[in-house]
């Protein structure tokens, strides 16, 4: 087994990238792609005489230069973890009070995709029903409000 390996280097390390890809696929980390892209070149260089322990390493060292050198410029360019949810595209919207909301008593807003969200006021002002007010910030499900 261990002499078909070694004859076969390149088999491999076509492997390692398919491994890698489909991990890739699964977590979307931007890791393991450039482990995929460093298998792929390791897929020529398993042709070459060069002995294995010398390809790990320079599997190994190349994966390690292509997540330091790219992998910030690549997060940065997709923007990973950057998407808003529908709970954060509320901040900045308009809502219509319709519960009246006071310092001690939270009241309700309704938004405008027509959904009742329970409401504070960000300034613990008082805030009479029939308000348009602006969403500050959002602290669970309750909407910080002011008025606009």
């Amino acid at each position: 087994m261990y002499e078909f390996l070694m004859n076969n280097l390149m088999w491999f390390w076509l492997l390692v990238m398919i491994l890698c890809v489909v991990i890739e696929a699964v977590t979307f980390s931007l890791v393991t792609v450039w482990g995929a892209i460093s298998a792929l070149l390791m897929v020529f260089i398993g042709r070459t005489l060069l002995p294995f322990k010398w390809q790990i390493i320079i599997f190994f060292a190349l994966t390690i230069a292509l997540v330091l050198t790219t992998r910030p410029f690549a997060v940065k360019k997709l923007r990973l973890g950057s998407h808003k949810t529908n709970v954060n595209s509320m901040e900045g919207q308009e809502v219509l009070v319709t519960k009246k909301i006071t310092k001690f008593d939270k009241g309700e807003v309704k938004a405008t995709n027509g959904v009742i969200w329970t409401a504070k006021s960000a300034d613990e002002s008082e805030i009479e029903a029939e308000t348009v007010c602006i969403v500050s910030s959002i602290d669970g499900n309750t909407l910080s409000v002011r008025r606009k």
